[in-house]
């Protein structure tokens, strides 16, 4: 029963002689279940319950919720219908199609899918052999779906990545002999903690299990099933494992018929082409050596009256080609017709068909009526169109599967098995397991081998080595990986041995979320590719029109005027009727005309295009998440970029600290020890920093205690602190000089006793801004006030410590800017691209940071709904507007903007609403991007112009427009073209693997003397929707720090190593003035 269509679960009671039944009522009725199990020799009744909740359900009704469906055999007392809502469940599935030919096919899956109740949405890749289709759940399922495209005349098989996916597992179990072994593995399953559910079908020998990844994995379940007697192991969906695409690639990329079957295809077409082409090659000789000769056999060279040796050899040569060679064509073209659609395989049946019939029916009145020659026929034509039919398909298959060969590339990194450990207390090895990678759970410890490939995401425990990951990152140089580096799957552990703690396995790791973005990238279309799709819809019965008025058309001149065809017709000679000269020149001209007709040039000249683009984008570290954007990119007018982040590290650290001696009787490793638990206890960035810094100053993870802590947004904090006491006891003040912050005693500090006599045990503690202070009654000296104001100058943020009533130390805090950021706002400014600079910090910051980069234009104090309102702003200003960001707050602006770029390192909610995702976190790769969408857009063009020029002209001239100019085609030359339209389109796209993103040595060199520094009052300033405000007129003190701190940086190749672009996801916060956010990240 748990079988039967629409039953969702069944508890039966055998001493009850009971059973319950939860079911949907939209796809089974009480009844029919009813009789179910009467037809399994049982006898069944409803209850009353049961009987007056059916009558009182309407039979229009739909349940709305389905966690709580009707059940039979439980009375509820009401009787009530189900609530008239209806929550559609809509679910997404990708279907490998094999069979498609041209965009016709395209247009005939979609149309007919949506027609079925249920389905959603439709969208069919030509090039991926894929289909994207969203159903409701609730109302079909993905087999049904491709058993939907299967009955349209296609091959169909669901593509499902594995059995596990988002705590949802699918097991094939062994050993199982009755219910009672259901029962015992259900109960275990159940009761077990993590596991949220389990059903086991004895029939079908199946269970899935639904269960809480964070809590037990895969591996897990399969132990405790096996711990009860049984084997289990993985389900597997079709193909080898969950990355393992090979099959899949291969089967996409050659279709129902393979490169290997298109190549016997053309090898048997060419055994008996070449003879038929010997035949044809006697006949021309035979015409220029006797001009009566014409084609036609004398009487004596008929083996019966109208029935010539020749065209005997012809019919004997061309039946077994339009059989076999044939049979493919004739199926899919009865199936295309069927649902009412013709594709490129309806052209080619269409004139072949023609043509034999055509040459069977002559010769067969001509034997009737024992004429004395027998006539002209078209038995060459089938053999040769099939033989440059399936040589152009072989070579644009062989091409086709070149242009997949980075997603192929991209999938073979995956390894397909990882080394499990189990560590003892001292983190020494105690035993090791090899499992499949699809059986690594979330915190396992994995052991990699030098040479070994890394098989989930995750974090170093112990060791440390170099890492190859050029094939994910684009990152050519090995990366160092020690204690707390982060490792990605697939790419190659180069010496030592590591050992991996498993942050992300499955679907979830980096790589399988980049192989399922070009995937979908494959399968999406570009503008231009739908229209060329729905002009394809109308080809081929515009060509069968054209064909049948080029017919009639000869036809009637013919007949009207026989001179036209008697002096232009090469194959014209005066020994056989002026009538058969004319049918036979309009069947040929209308012949050639479907011969030379192709859609297929059409339907691929945009995504081959788009599947290389995309292809080599990945390559290159740049995901691009289909053709809309890749085509978008190129138009691009205005680039808006996020700062923390994006244009800086997005990593606030402490720059300066400020000891205040005059006013404060404590030694600085005391201010540090309790400003760090202070703000231990923050969760605003800058906080963070300052406790981070203070941990590493004083070396040591623990500090004090923290009580009555209390977080003013926009002011800053106040609390308790105590047991700091251990902190104080070792090291000298100049352990605290470290690089990267200094420790500033000049003129402001006096030398003074370096602590009280009395020290007290705890603390009361202020941090924050001017406006805490003076809340608090603190007053601030000018010589304090300009030093913050120096750093705020300089786009960094200062903060004062007041402890035990007295101020005591100033702390500065900065974002320092990317090394690459200046570099790539100057190549976008050549480009004739404005960049604008748009951020929630204030606005002295977001000056000081764009100055330092070159940009003059900034929005700044800006809310995330201000940022799409800017956004929408400039796109009715009619301009194309690109915003780049990594934050939460920036994922409505990237959903907003015509092109949406996300940086890898960003959040997952940012990265989701992108269009393109830099996964090396390099600003450069935005004009990377930009360029790569300019190539592949000037590509499909090209291809456009190929597929266009050779249909606009081979079709007038297969129809003899040109006859009088002496250009006439045969049908088997017109069925060469039509093959060579199709690859030369297919290559001309493989040209763009060509493609390699500038580097940045070129990009210096081409910048070298042309970037200059941008003074501050050349910058113009917007406060959140407010207008332009310009900059105040600085003092001469202040211009010259700002002219220190806006000088262009030296050439990045000078800069030594740039700062590893892998951030820890709390240091990935907006650098906020606290003056402006508090403790609050805008």
């Amino acid at each position: 029963m748990s079988q039967t269509t629409g039953v969702q679960s069944i508890v039966v009671s055998l001493k009850e002689e009971k059973g319950t039944i939860t079911f949907d009522p939209r796809l089974t009725e009480p009844e029919q279940l009813r009789a179910a199990i009467e037809e399994m020799g049982f006898d069944a009744s409803l209850e009353e319950s049961a009987k007056s909740h059916e009558k009182s359900r309407p039979v229009t009704s739909v349940r709305s919720d389905l966690q709580s469906p009707d059940k039979l055999g439980v009375s509820n007392g009401t009787g009530s219908p189900p609530a008239s809502g209806n929550e559609i469940k809509v679910q997404k599935c990708f279907i490998c199609v094999v069979g498609m030919t041209c965009a016709s096919c395209v247009a005939n899956i979609e149309r007919n899918l949506l027609k079925h109740k249920g389905i959603i949405t439709v969208l069919v890749s030509l090039m991926a052999g894929k289909a994207e289709v969203k159903y409701d759940s609730d109302l079909i399922n993905a087999a049904a779906v491709a058993q939907l495209i299967e009955d349209l005349g296609f091959g169909a098989k669901l593509i499902e990545d594995n059995a596990v996916t988002h705590g949802k597992l699918d097991l094939t179990i062994t050993g199982m002999t009755c219910a009672s072994c259901v029962h015992n593995i259900e109960s275990k399953l159940t009761t077990t903690k993590g596991i949220l559910g389990a059903s086991v079908a004895l029939a079908t020998k199946k269970a899935q299990v639904q269960f809480d990844p964070e809590v037990i994995g895969a591996r897990d379940i399969i132990k405790i099933i096996e711990s009860l007697g049984f084997e289990a192991s993985l389900v597997k969906a079709g193909f080898k494992n969950n990355l393992d695409h090979t099959e899949e690639i291969q089967q996409q990329v050659s279709g129902f018929k393979s490169s290997s079957s298109w190549k016997n295809s053309f090898l048997l077409s060419l055994v008996f082409g070449l003879p038929v082409m010997g035949l044809m090659i006697y006949m021309m000789v035979m015409d220029s050596q006797h001009q009566d000769h014409g084609g036609s056999m004398p009487e004596e060279q008929n083996l019966l009256p109208g029935l010539s040796l020749l065209n005997l050899a012809f019919f004997l040569l061309c039946t077994p080609v339009q059989i076999f060679g044939g049979r493919y064509f004739y199926i899919q073209a009865y199936r295309s017709l069927k649902h009412r659609t013709a594709n490129m395989d309806v052209l080619i049946v269409l004139a072949t068909s023609i043509a034999y019939i055509y040459s069977c029916v002559v010769l067969v009145v001509a034997m009737a009526e024992r004429a004395s020659q027998s006539p002209i026929t078209f038995f060459d034509t089938p053999p040769m169109l099939f033989v440059f039919i399936a040589l152009g398909r072989w070579l644009e298959h062989v091409a086709k599967s070149k242009t997949s060969e980075a997603l192929a590339k991209l999938m073979s990194l995956q390894a397909t098995d990882a080394t499990v450990v189990t560590l003892g207390p001292d983190h020494s090895i105690i035993s090791e397991e090899q499992v499949v990678v699809e059986l690594v759970q979330r915190g396992d410890i994995v052991k990699v081998i030098p040479g070994g490939k890394f098989p989930v995401d995750g974090k170093v425990i112990e060791g440390s080595s170099m890492a190859d990951e050029s094939l994910i990152t684009g990152e050519p140089m090995p990366v160092s990986k020690k204690v707390g580096s982060l490792v990605i799957a697939g790419s190659i552990n180069a010496h030592g041995a590591l050992l991996v703690e498993a942050t992300h396995v499955g679907a979830d790791t980096t790589l399988s979320q980049i192989v399922k973005l070009v995937e979908e990238a494959q399968t999406s279309k570009a503008p231009i590719q739908q229209f060329a799709d729905r002009l394809s819809g109308y080809f081929v019965p515009f060509i069968v029109i054209v064909s049948v008025l080029t017919l009639v058309a000869w036809l009637a001149i013919g007949f009207v005027n026989f001179d036209i065809v008697k002096d232009n017709f090469p194959g014209y000679n005066q020994n056989i009727s002026n009538a058969e000269v004319i049918v036979r020149f309009a069947f040929q001209a209308s012949i050639t005309v479907l011969s030379i007709a192709c859609p297929c040039s059409l339907g691929l000249a945009t995504p081959t295009a788009v599947m290389v683009g995309t292809g080599v984008g990945a390559q290159n570290g740049i995901l691009i998440k289909g053709g809309e954007p890749l085509e978008m990119a190129h138009k691009i007018r205005v680039v808006m970029f996020d700062k923390t982040g994006t244009i800086t590290n997005g990593v606030p650290r402490v720059t300066r600290v400020l000891v205040l001696w005059e006013m404060a009787r404590m030694p600085l490793r005391k201010i540090l020890a309790v400003v760090g638990t202070a703000e231990a206890n923050s969760e605003h960035p800058l906080g963070m920093a300052v406790a981070k810094h203070c941990k590493e100053e004083l070396g040591s993870a623990i500090l004090g205690y923290c009580q009555d802590f209390q977080a003013v947004p926009g002011c800053g904090i106040s609390c308790r602190v105590s047991n700091v006491e251990h902190l104080l006891e070792q090291q000298s003040e100049e352990r605290f000089l470290l690089p990267g912050a200094t420790t500033d005693e000049s003129s402001l500090l006096s030398s003074g006793d370096a602590s009280s006599a009395d020290e007290p045990l705890s603390y009361s503690v202020l941090i924050g801004n001017r406006e805490w202070m003076r809340r608090n009654g603190h007053h601030i000296e000018a010589d304090v006030d300009a030093a913050m104001s120096s750093h705020e100058t300089k786009g960094q943020t200062a903060i004062l410590v007041a402890i035990d009533g007295m101020l005591c130390a100033m702390l500065a805090i900065a974002d320092t800017v990317k090394a690459e950021s200046a570099l790539a706002v100057h190549t976008l400014n050549s480009r004739g691209v404005e960049v604008v600079m748009i951020t929630g910090d204030n606005r002295r910051t977001a000056k000081a940071i764009a100055a330092q980069v070159g940009i003059r234009k900034v929005f700044a104090e800006v809310l995330p709904s201000h940022k799409v309102a800017k956004v929408q702003e400039l796109q009715e200003k009619g301009l194309r507007v690109a915003m780049v960001g990594d934050g939460v707050n920036d994922s409505p602006a990237l959903a907003r903007a015509d092109v949406g770029i996300a940086i890898g390192t960003g959040t997952d909610v940012a990265i989701e609403a992108a269009d393109i995702v830099l996964i090396r976190n390099d600003l450069l790769d935005v004009v990377a991007s930009i360029e790569l969408s300019q190539k592949t857009v000037r590509r499909i063009r090209i291809n456009f112009v190929f597929a266009l020029i050779y249909n606009l002209l081979g079709i007038p001239i297969a129809a003899g427009v040109f006859m009088p100019a002496g250009l006439v085609l045969q049908p088997w030359m017109g069925s060469a073209a039509m093959a060579a339209s199709s690859v030369s389109v297919v290559l001309s796209s493989l040209l763009l693997r060509m493609f390699k993103k500038t580097s940045m040595e070129l990009h210096e060199a081409r910048a070298q003397g042309q970037m200059r520094s941008v003074r501050s009052s050349q910058i113009s300033t917007h406060l959140g929707l407010d207008a332009q405000r310009r900059s105040p007129a600085l003092s001469v003190r202040a211009r010259e720090q700002l002219s220190q701190s806006v000088a262009v940086p030296p050439p990045l190749s000078s800069q030594g190593p740039s700062i590893n672009s892998v951030q820890e996801k709390q240091d990935r916060c907006s650098l906020l003035d606290y003056q402006t956010a508090g403790d609050l990240n805008v």
